[in-house]
Formats: C-alpha cells, sequence, structure tokens
C-alpha cells in the first residue's frame, strides 16, 4: 500500500519549541539552514527513489524560489505550510483566510504548479477551531493534513478519527491525520520528534498497523532534524531543548530505514486513493 511521506519545510528558529524565546521580527537575522537542509532532503529521497510532499511556510517561498522550483522540478508535490507557522487556534477566522492567501500566491508564484494541500503548523486544527475547515474549503483547498489525532501539550485532538475522513458534509475536503500507532488502548505519535526519540520500530509498527486495515500512514518530519550542527538556543527551556536537539545525528539513517521497509509516495497520490472510499 502506497503511504504518505511529507517534509513540513521551515527552519531551525522557526519551531513551536521556540516561539517564546526567539521573535519573528529577528528570523531575518538568523542564520538560516533551510535551503541546505531541504536539498539534504531532496538528495536522501533521489537515494531512495521515492516522491513526497513538501509542506512549506509562505515565508520560506518567499525568500528562497529557487529552492521551490528544485523541490517540484525533483517531482515532489508543493503544497502549503501557512505564511509564518502561526499556530490556527491563535487566529481568527478571518485571520487565518489572510494567512491562507498569502502563502499560496508566494508559494504558487515560486512553484509555478497549483498548490491544492495544507497542512497547520503544529497540527494546530483541532476542536478549537470548527470554523478552520470550512475556510480551507472556501478557498478551494482538497485537502488538509492538519490534525493529529493524540493528547499532547502543544496540540492533538485526541477524539478526531485515525484515518482519512470528511469534515465538512457540503464539501469535497478531505482531512488526512498523520498517522499513530495505537498500544493497549492509547494513542502514540510516530513522527517528527517522536520518530527522533523513540525506537524507529514504533513507526514502522504503525505504518503496519494502519495497512493492516486498509488504510495508508502518514509520516512527517522537518529539514532541521537531519542537521546536527544548526545552532543551540540556550535561552530556551529545557523541556523545548530535549525535545529538539534530542537524536539529530541520528535521524537521517533512521529515515533511510524506514524508507526502506515501506512504500512511499507523494499526499496527493495517497488522497486519490482514500477519496474512492469515502
Amino acid at each position: 500500500m502506497l503511504n504518505g511521506l511529507s517534509v513540513d519545510v521551515e527552519d531551525w528558529f522557526q519551531v513551536g519549541a521556540f516561539e517564546t524565546v526567539i521573535a519573528k521580527a529577528d528570523w531575518d537575522r538568523l542564520t538560516s539552514r533551510v535551503e541546505r537542509n531541504t536539498d539534504a532532503v531532496l538528495a536522501l529521497f533521489e537515494e531512495a527513489g521515492v516522491k513526497a510532499t513538501f509542506f512549506t511556510l509562505g515565508w520560506v517561498a518567499n525568500r528562497y524560489p529557487a529552492l521551490i522550483r528544485r523541490v517540484v522540478a525533483a517531482g515532489h508535490e508543493m503544497a502549503s505550510h501557512g505564511w509564518d507557522h502561526q499556530r490556527v487556534f491563535t487566529m481568527t477566522p478571518e485571520m487565518f483566510r489572510a494567512d491562507l492567501a498569502r502563502a499560496r500566491a508566494v508559494i504558487e508564484d515560486a512553484a509555478g504548479v497549483a498548490v491544492t494541500g495544507y497542512r497547520a503548523p503544529s497540527f494546530s486544527i483541532d476542536q478549537r477551531t470548527p470554523w478552520a475547515h470550512a475556510i480551507l474549503a472556501e478557498a478551494g483547498y482538497r485537502y488538509s493534513s492538519s490534525v493529529a489525532p493524540i493528547a499532547h501539550d502543544h496540540y492533538g485532538w485526541h477524539d478526531a478519527p485515525r484515518y482519512a475522513f470528511r469534515p465538512l458534509a457540503d464539501s469535497a475536503l478531505i482531512e488526512l491525520p498523520v498517522t499513530v500507532a495505537e498500544i493497549a488502548g492509547r494513542r502514540v505519535a510516530t513522527g517528527g520528534g517522536f520518530f527522533r526519540l523513540l525506537p524507529g520500530a514504533l513507526s514502522s509498527f504503525a505504518v503496519r498497523q494502519v495497512n493492516s486495515a486498509a488504510h495508508p500512514a502518514v509520516f512527517y518530519f522537518h529539514p532541521w532534524e537531519i542537521d546536527p550542527g544548526q545552532p543551540r538556543v540556550r535561552a530556551a527551556p529545557i523541556k523545548s531543548k530535549l525535545r529538539h536537539y534530542s537524536r539529530l545525528g541520528a535521524m537521517a539513517g533512521k529515515l533511510k530505514t524506514l524508507i526502506a521497509r515501506h512504500d512511499w509516495g507523494r499526499i496527493d497520490a495517497v488522497i486519490a486513493h482514500e477519496a474512492a472510499s469515502l
């Protein structure tokens, strides 16, 4: 079964873990590593012979349009991650609508292709944002992959479905949650930092588990996660440092192993398969 492989394209200083210690006004003076890291991801995917979806910040596309063109030229899907990583549940509906439009315009201009997929920063579409899917449908998005069906201190919608669903009765919009493992009645996250910190076998187990239920898995990570040489933010809280910096050096090797064990492709291809059964 084809599973969805995805990359959330943001720089090391744009993550939720550092949002209280790094001001957005300071982003332009920091050393960017998103271009070199995303190019490294592209090389890893080329070596593995897989295609993926790159959910990209409009802020990144605005500054590195040549990078966006390289991603598309390599055969990957280009999708939106919003403008500057502001969580959806911190916005009003009007702010969200404007954020979507601003990001999409810049990403499409750089990519030269239509953007029909969206992922909310920090999986921030949940029970607090009952209006978000309607706005995505209104804007013409085909799908969203913005729900993490777990309980987490920063995000999560524990009661959300584990698999693809249509959040609106009057729209073809599909929500495709990221994959979680279910162990002894508990849901366990498997992508991003969880993948770095937990045994790689857990993510493979999760893929097999959802595939056995006739559903595709959806895996995600960030370009900065394969960059152990990135700057350290000394002012960040201890928990944030542990989450962000732990096992960065092991990430590339773990990714190669996971990719080799399962079939992977672009999210739009997975959506096409799921749409037929919804």
